[in-house]
């Protein structure tokens, strides 16, 4: 598969040690969200393989989305992101968290 260079770094290491490049993200224009794929664009964009601005115009997303996938992946991991979970989260937590 070939990549066009963009701009940033192809690969990044994530704290845990882990390479994350550009091939690790979800496609572009996903609608399916699932927890898996929630967290990779939270961790691309934290770990500067892509800006934010990039990841919501590539995926469609409004910042408030995003700003809610970020918190809940820092609060729950990937387990916060997923909708099954939110109502539990949310009422743990004592407030909206999405």
């Amino acid at each position: 598969m070939f990549l066009r260079k963009g701009a940033g770094p192809r690969v990044v290491t994530l704290p845990n040690g882990v390479q994350m490049s550009r091939a690790d993200l979800p496609p572009a224009g996903t609608t399916r969200w699932v927890a898996r794929r929630k967290a990779a664009v939270v961790m691309g964009v934290e770990s500067g393989l892509m800006p934010l601005d990039e990841a919501l115009e590539r995926y469609d997303l409004s910042e408030e989305e995003y700003e809610s996938w970020a918190e809940m992946a820092s609060r729950h991991g990937t387990e916060g992101l997923k909708t099954t979970q939110l109502q539990r989260f949310r009422e743990r937590d004592g407030g909206d968290a999405a």
